[in-house]
């Protein structure tokens, strides 16, 4: 096997870049778009309190994650992080899961992006099929990620903002177009229950996953223990808080309106009407087609930036971890994850022939729980991290407690009580693809060189090793391979 060859582009992404990447992989535009519906379905009136309580459970995830982002940085660093914390195994679960993420929650993005292009082409008057545009979707994105990942966060930052502003606008129309902005209905929590805000907070995981790519572009970013612990913390509580708003303001907006909320395919376009600026339901709808846009190619960025260091280090197959010797971008990862983003819309909805819309809420559900897993993962590496530095404090032990017990709700809450059909079956399919994986990494594990090499690797990388595993440079990398060459 050919050992993989390049690196990236290194100091092209800054603050606001690396930011950008991260809010377009939580695309606040969704959530208000099509998730708020779903939402509502679940939590009811406490809807907002969710989206709260979700975005203050990810806020403790993500404390966890900084514990390793402000010490150390690299392409695919959450993989990286898991490995350094939990060992090889776990470290490549914790890939693996990232992987089944961001190639579902990329799915929702083209399958969001087809559903407003084709709104768009019939207030046009054209008529253009669905597969057509999961083509012309994956083959653009493929393109600017396979050409310069500068491309893709400029044109990311550009296209969320517009839309968010936007949906902003019709919020504030909204709620001083009403006799009061206060709904005691929401405040009071009325007809919510414990089940319905614990389903609730597993869609919230849908609307807020994105925060932790920013680790993701460590070889790319400038100034990383600094830019990129700052950017997990401000996508976070920037979109957490524009949920809170967004799913109150549409909540209040149906006060009273003929249909429910939940029955509602496009809520934004609906209150245009009901607000009398019918005006906004096209800019509103291109916004969305953009920010789904930008969700599927914020997933294809940031996955293949996890399949490209498992690449370098063996678990996949070597050309997976190369990158392009003039655009310094992880062009097969790239390739890969640009044909998987395509191929699972298509077999969603012409195999399995749901509809568009379905197939959007069930691939978010399922990229959902890939997200759960890693996340189990770095809030358990982190402290077993820090003790094997010497440097593990109450402080990090009362974090990473704190972020499990929260994560367990909306475990336990995708399982008990028993979702409906098919849904209920959704957590046995993805612990069936982690029982696929466990095996491959169990097969890996019986050879001790690869072992070796991927500690070897990673923690030369980062700059420096926890005190119980070997270190080694890059120099007695190199002369390992050589000697077994």
């Amino acid at each position: 096997m050919s050992e993989p060859s390049g690196s990236l582009r290194k100091d092209c992404l800054g603050f606001s870049g690396v930011t950008a990447m991260a809010i377009a992989l939580i695309s606040p535009t969704m959530t208000a778009a099509l998730i708020v519906p779903l939402m509502y379905s679940n939590a009811g009136n406490a809807s907002w309190l969710a989206y709260l309580f979700g975005t203050v459970m990810l806020l403790f995830v993500a404390l966890n994650l900084i514990q390793f982002a402000k010490r150390s940085t690299s392409a695919g660093s959450m993989y990286a992080y898991t490995v350094m914390g939990l060992g090889t195994t776990l470290g490549n679960l914790s890939g693996w899961c990232l992987v089944w993420a961001y190639l579902f929650i990329g799915t929702a993005g083209m399958t969001g992006f087809t559903i407003f292009a084709s709104t768009l082409c019939d207030m046009a008057g054209i008529h253009v099929p669905a597969l057509a545009l999961f083509a012309v979707c994956a083959g653009s994105i493929w393109y600017l990620g396979y050409k310069d990942i500068r491309l893709s966060s400029g044109l990311m930052l550009v296209m969320e903002g517009l839309s968010v502003a936007l949906i902003l606008l019709l919020c504030a129309i909204v709620l001083f177009g009403q006799k009061s902005a206060i709904d005691p209905a929401q405040i009071k929590l009325t007809g919510a229950s414990f089940s319905g805000i614990s389903l609730g907070v597993v869609v919230a995981i849908f609307s807020l996953v994105g925060f932790e790519c920013a680790t993701a572009f460590g070889e790319e970013a400038r100034n990383p223990l600094t830019t990129i612990p700052r950017a997990v913390i401000v996508s976070l509580l920037l979109t957490g808080a524009f949920f809170v708003l967004v799913s109150y303001t549409e909540v209040l907006g149906f006060v009273g309106y003929k249909t429910s909320l939940d029955k509602i395919d496009a809520p934004l376009n609906v209150l245009s009407d009901m607000m009398h600026v019918g005006w906004l339901k096209a800019p509103i709808s291109f916004g969305a087609m953009a920010s789904f846009y930008s969700l599927a190619l914020s997933c294809m960025n940031s996955g293949a930036r996890i399949l490209y260091p498992m690449g370098k280090l063996g678990v996949f197959h070597s050309s997976i971890g190369t990158s392009h010797e003039t655009n310094e971008t992880p062009h097969v990862a790239v390739t890969v994850m640009s044909i998987l983003i395509l191929l699972s819309p298509v077999i969603l909805t012409q195999v399995f022939k749901l509809e568009i819309l379905d197939a959007f809420n069930d691939a978010g559900t399922f990229g959902a729980f890939g997200f759960l897993g890693a996340y189990f993962l770095i809030s358990i590496a982190a402290p077993a991290y820090l003790s094997k530095r010497g440097e593990l404090s109450p402080g990090a032990v009362a974090l990473s407690v704190a972020s499990v017990a929260l994560l367990l709700v909306p475990a336990v809450g995708s399982v008990y009580p028993v979702p409906s059909w098919p849904v209920n079956i959704f957590p046995y399919i993805f612990l069936g693809y982690l029982a696929i994986g466990m095996t491959w990494f169990t097969v890996l594990r019986r050879n001790p060189d690869f072992i070796a090499s991927v500690k070897d690797r990673i923690h030369a990388e980062h700059g420096a090793a926890p005190v119980n595993l070997r270190v080694a440079t890059v120099s007695n990398i190199e002369e390992r391979e050589k000697a077994t060459a």
